[in-house]
């Protein structure tokens, strides 16, 4: 984790203010793990004191939960911004998954191209090793769930180089939704081959627009492959209700 040595008049608040910013720019996560005390007070150059004075302020400001014999936490409750009443309606209701791809579509094509231009050579090397990952995984014939979690962190890398601290937060309570399966359970979409290879010959498209910096590429590459998605499931969806049928006709 990039903790820096802090310099100011009351340490505590420039501490404050450093995980706060680690917070807002995705670098510490839901539920990550910070640094044993005596460590993060070493690497922050801070006295141990003036560490836990600033850990309990961010307690109180809801960004950090202590466990009893594990440590510090970033708040798990960071991770969603959708209230659970609101979850139900969502995963109850079929009409909310096309909403859903339609809002990646959109916000996700728009990271793609701001990832182009904005992206460090170090995100693009994230993103260029998350590809890697998925080409790996492919290779093996991994489990359907492996592929699916490598292709979640494909997509939160991109939206990562993208820059945008409000984009990045949303996307991920998105995607996190999604890991629950509250929208569709995207593992049986890699349980078809045809429909595997075709996905990661998506993710090869994107990944090679991004990394060679053209903005117009990164965006259509992502939608074309949201639209297959989108595709993909309608006739998920369809089979499914003939499945149904046929099983009805047989129990007559």
């Amino acid at each position: 984790m990039p903790f820096q040595p802090v310099n100011a008049a009351r340490l505590s608040e420039a501490v404050v203010e450093q995980i706060e910013l680690l917070i807002l720019r995705g670098v510490l996560r839901p539920g990550e793990r910070l640094p044993a005390e005596r460590e993060l007070a070493e690497r922050m150059g801070v006295s141990r004191p003036s560490l836990r004075e600033a850990l309990g302020a961010l307690q109180e400001k809801g960004l950090l939960e202590a466990r009893a014999g594990a440590g510090v936490f970033v708040a798990e409750g960071l991770r969603s911004v959708f209230p659970p009443a609101l979850v139900k309606l969502f995963a109850g209701h079929r009409e909310a998954v096309a909403d859903y791809i339609g809002f990646r579509r959109d916000l996700e094509g728009q990271a793609a191209e701001r990832a182009a231009v904005r992206g460090t050579e170090g995100d693009h090397a994230v993103i260029a090793a998350a590809l890697a990952a998925m080409e790996e995984a492919h290779g093996r014939r991994s489990t359907p769930e492996e592929e699916a979690e490598l292709d979640a962190g494909f997509h939160m890398a991109i939206l990562e180089a993208a820059h945008n601290v409000v984009l990045l937060h949303m996307m991920r309570a998105m995607f996190g939704l999604l890991r629950e399966g509250v929208f569709y359970n995207r593992q049986i979409m890699f349980r078809n081959q045809p429909t595997r290879e075709r996905l990661l010959a998506q993710h090869r498209e994107i990944a090679a627009a991004v990394l060679a910096r053209d903005p117009g590429a990164a965006r259509a590459a992502v939608e074309a492959h949201l639209d297959f998605v989108e595709q993909a499931l309608a006739e998920q969806v369809k089979a499914e209700a003939h499945e149904a049928v046929a099983r009805q006709r047989l129990e007559r």
